[in-house]
């Protein structure tokens, strides 16, 4: 399966931010108040969801799967602009700077991701959306350990690594899913 992972990756996370965008309009950084444990939680409640309606093979809350995958990536980048701010008690912050940050957090994840797809050779095109599913929330346990060794490591990235790497594998299964065709 061919596709332009650039392009693809850009209008994904472009329908990202400005759902992301939208929800600062209503709610404000509400968001702020959570501590990096709970939004790793948040991540694994969409995460498990979709595992649990993979494997069910139905779902009985007419919400769109798609929108939890969505969901992960604004939540992943919600917990790398808290590790920014870890000295910023502001609850508020102006969109310009929110944009700002967003903005630079998905810079330095897509990097990521062009470089692994270098290196990988676009493997995940030819992988499954449920072991996409497995592989982040594989992410996230690796995160809440983490968490609860206090962010000590002996011989593993950060947090941070694994939040980038929960939102590039996002991003695979919305293209892998046919997502791009649904927003049009």
């Amino acid at each position: 399966m061919a596709g332009n992972t650039q392009e693809e990756y850009k209008k994904v996370i472009s329908y990202c931010r400005a759902l992301f965008l939208k929800k600062n309009k209503d709610y404000g950084t509400a968001w702020r108040i959570l501590r990096l444990p709970s939004i790793t939680d948040q991540i694994y409640i969409k995460a498990q969801r979709i595992r649990s309606i993979q494997e069910k093979g139905m779902q009985m809350v007419n919400e769109d799967v798609d929108l939890e995958f969505v969901a992960m990536i604004n939540y992943a980048i919600m917990a790398l602009i808290q590790i920014q701010l870890v000295d910023d008690n502001e609850m508020n912050l102006e969109f310009e700077k929110l944009t700002t940050m967003y903005d630079q957090e998905v810079s330095i994840t897509y990097d990521l991701l062009m470089a692994k797809n270098h290196d990988y050779g676009e493997a995940w095109r030819e992988m499954r959306v449920s072991s996409i599913t497995d592989i982040i929330l594989m992410k996230i346990f690796r995160t809440k350990q983490i968490e609860d060794n206090r962010g000590i490591t002996l011989a593993s990235e950060g947090v941070d690594a694994n939040y980038r790497d929960m939102l590039n594998y996002s991003v695979f299964a919305l293209i892998r899913c046919g997502f791009l065709e649904k927003i049009k």
